[in-house]
């Protein structure tokens, strides 16, 4: 790969630190994974809005019966809406993020500096906070159309879009009603960050350092393989809190919906949907990251070569 121009002063002596990508290329990254994992996580949506049991293969199975294989991919604008929001802006944030505690080689300091584990879960925290709150809105439209055949017919949403959702829900609720859940969202996206974008550039970092690995998509998939089964793990419980609220018509609290759901369903419904959870953010997670490097290359070697 091409060195950018901008790293190869500073490696000759200046100051300018490492080159920027363009803010939207996290966002594209996200959206060309999430395009091709979208069957798994409707299956999760629908899982931990459940009233009842059921199983990952039989809810894929019932939805591909049910509304055709087409219905595996419901609600896919609302996930594209989600990406070019939320996901443009946690990739922006970090990456700018990241600037604060790097330092470019230069003839001082030739290797330069990289941040440190915990400098990176601060910038992913910062990423996950920003990106939470912008978000939210459409992340709620997400929510309540994966869930929506989960209801009865006459409780149903019935949203014909992504921007029919949004235009509803302003509309019939208020416009205040566009940030439900944004404690848990926000909450959830931090831990997300942390344990997504934040684990894999410190998973990245470890590995390439301990099997003195050249960076290229092997490397790329252990890290992302790392990070995406951390991030699963510490984000479920926050995933079904803030689903079983915005999918509501009610107007209870995140207290009170945890509460209900720990004394109805048990500590174990908090990680239900685990296993479609990790199924589908493995492979997307290993997907976004082998696109972002991709688009990344891509941009250096149309726009920044030598």
């Amino acid at each position: 790969m091409a060195v950018p121009k901008d790293e190869q002063k500073a490696a000759a002596g200046g100051v300018a630190k490492p080159g920027k990508y363009p803010f939207y290329l996290g966002g594209l990254a996200s959206a060309s994974a999430a395009s091709i994992t979208h069957p798994l996580d409707l299956t999760r949506y629908r899982l931990q809005t459940a009233s009842g049991k059921t199983g990952m293969i039989k809810s894929i199975v019932d939805t591909a019966k049910n509304e055709g294989p087409q219905g595996l991919f419901h609600g896919l604008t609302s996930t594209w809406l989600r990406q070019f929001t939320y996901s443009i802006a946690r990739f922006a944030v970090y990456e700018e993020s990241k600037t604060w505690f790097t330092e470019a080689p230069s003839l001082a300091h030739p290797t330069g500096k990289k941040p440190t584990g915990g400098e990176l879960a601060i910038c992913a925290a910062t990423a996950g906070t920003v990106a939470g709150v912008i978000g939210n809105p459409a992340e709620l439209v997400l929510v309540r159309v994966c869930g929506d055949l989960n209801k009865p017919p006459a409780e149903r949403f019935a949203y014909g879009n992504c921007l029919n959702g949004l235009a509803r829900i302003a509309k019939d609720e208020g416009v205040g009603r566009l940030f439900l859940g944004l404690g848990p969202n926000v909450a959830r996206s931090v831990v997300m960050n942390i344990g997504q974008l934040g684990a894999y550039d410190l998973f990245k970092g470890v590995i390439q350092s301990g099997l003195k690995m050249e960076d290229g998509p092997r490397l790329q998939f252990l890290a992302s393989f790392a990070a995406g089964t951390t991030a699963v793990t510490l984000v479920c419980p926050f995933d079904v809190v803030k689903q079983r609220v915005q999918n509501s018509k009610s107007r209870e609290g995140v207290a009170t919906v945890v509460r209900n759901l720990l004394a109805k369903e048990g500590p174990r419904t908090l990680f239900r949907g685990w296993l479609p959870s990790w199924l589908r953010l493995q492979p997307q997670t290993t997907l976004l990251f082998l696109f972002f490097e991709q688009y990344k290359k891509i941009y250096d070697d149309n726009f920044r070569s030598a």
